[in-house]
């Protein structure tokens, strides 16, 4: 049984509050995870990507077989924004 893309959003948003968080999934077990959060300014990319899997504790491993995690800060994503 796998778990909906919007529910696993729904988690990191409610660990990480204040994020922009968006999930992809083609089977409801690999995930890929946008998130954009403050939390993560000063951090290196394994410690918020520490952070991310945090909010979804024992899922992972579980209903969440995989996850591919791009994790920005705020300024981050606006900097990659096209112009």
């Amino acid at each position: 049984m796998g778990m909906p893309p919007d529910k696993v959003a729904d988690l990191i948003r409610a660990g990480l509050p204040g994020a922009d968080v968006r999930v992809l999934s083609d089977d409801q077990t690999h995930f890929e995870a946008r998130v954009v959060a403050p939390q993560f300014a000063g951090l290196r990319s394994l410690a918020r990507h520490q952070l991310v899997y945090r909010t979804l504790g024992p899922l992972v491993g579980r209903e969440i077989h995989a996850l591919s995690i791009e994790a920005l800060t705020p300024e981050e994503a606006g900097a990659r924004r096209p112009a």
